[in-house]
């Protein structure tokens, strides 16, 4: 028996789960729903076997499991819908812009009773399972900091320019999009983080989202995250985050590359996969399956993904 998903949603990351939902062996996508039409052909365009929907209330009726793509301000709807109609319920991060409605969100969906988990994509990835065993067993020594830097020429970046909402500063901006998965590793490796300080910088159009993110946040016992985001200049994007330990450090760069460093030159851990995105998204719907079924999972949940939220939007805020 495969697992019956509607997917609403249709931009970039709803196409791309779309098409490797399909080859995935427990998994069978059958309905798909966008607002906008132009997103429902390109869609179909990937799948074309899959319906397109009247509406979203009539995929979530379709399926058993619900993943939703679209932008955060729609999606809590959306989710208490599949969730109130006993569907297992897969969210995009970031779980929502608004503390107080995602607090609701999740303890409507802890209440209901249903599977959910949030897409952050490095949660059933190598690098975080290689990294999190290495302090374990103490290879690392002992964590001193962790490093996170991203840098772009632009915000978006192409591949995300038809997501119009990502530049405003309502929904969109790097920091949710971008240095929530960076948050939620750190999170994952070294537990709870606070934030300590922040410091966003915005354009003069008080629409658009921030070009840059300088930010400190702690352990409870002091160990700091430094965070340095930034936008412009002509140069390649930079994403990398840094768990430095006594013995060895390791760094993760492009999401997914680990690296070892025991004072030398960084040594990548793994050879390169020839479609990283592929083995990423196969390492999540994996554990989505594993979800679905009431069995233990390496994916988020939403309780995790509230609190790399509330992280997020104190930065933005900033601090004195």
């Amino acid at each position: 028996m495969t697992t019956k998903v509607a997917v609403i949603g249709l931009g970039i990351m709803g196409r791309r789960m779309l098409e490797h939902m399909e080859l995935h062996d427990a998994l069978s996508p059958v309905a798909m729903w966008d607002p906008d039409a132009d997103a429902c052909a390109q869609a179909a365009r990937v799948t074309p076997d899959v319906q397109i929907s009247a509406s979203a209330e009539d995929a979530i009726a379709a399926a058993d499991l619900v993943y939703l793509a679209c932008p955060p301000e729609p999606r809590k709807a959306y989710a208490l819908a599949a969730a109130a109609a006993g569907k297992a319920v897969f969210l995009e991060k970031p779980l929502g812009v608004d503390i107080a409605q995602s607090q609701d969100l999740v303890a409507r969906l802890e209440a209901a009773g249903v599977p959910a988990a949030v897409n952050f994509t490095q949660a059933a990835g190598a690098a975080l399972y290689d990294i999190s065993a290495a302090q374990r067993d103490g290879a690392l020594g002992q964590i001193v900091g962790c490093d996170i830097v991203v840098t772009y020429a632009t915000w978006p970046r192409a591949w995300q320019q038809a997501a119009d909402w990502l530049r405003y500063r309502a929904e969109g901006g790097m920091t949710r999009e971008v240095l929530s998965h960076f948050l939620f590793f750190a999170e994952r490796v070294l537990g709870p983080l606070h934030l300590v300080h922040a410091h966003p910088s915005y354009p003069d159009d008080p629409l658009l989202c921030e070009t840059h993110m300088l930010a400190r946040l702690e352990t409870a016992d002091g160990i700091p995250v430094t965070v340095m985001a930034s936008v412009g200049g002509a140069q390649p994007d930079r994403q990398e985050l840094t768990i430095k330990g006594t013995r060895t450090s390791r760094r993760v760069s492009e999401f997914y590359i680990d690296a070892v460093s025991d004072g030398g030159a960084f040594t990548e851990t793994r050879d390169r996969p020839d479609d990283p995105r592929a083995v990423s998204l196969k390492a999540q719907l994996d554990d989505l399956s594993l979800c679905v079924a009431g069995q233990p999972h390496r994916l988020a949940t939403p309780r995790e993904a509230l609190r790399v939220q509330t992280l997020v939007e104190g930065m933005l805020r900033g601090t004195q």
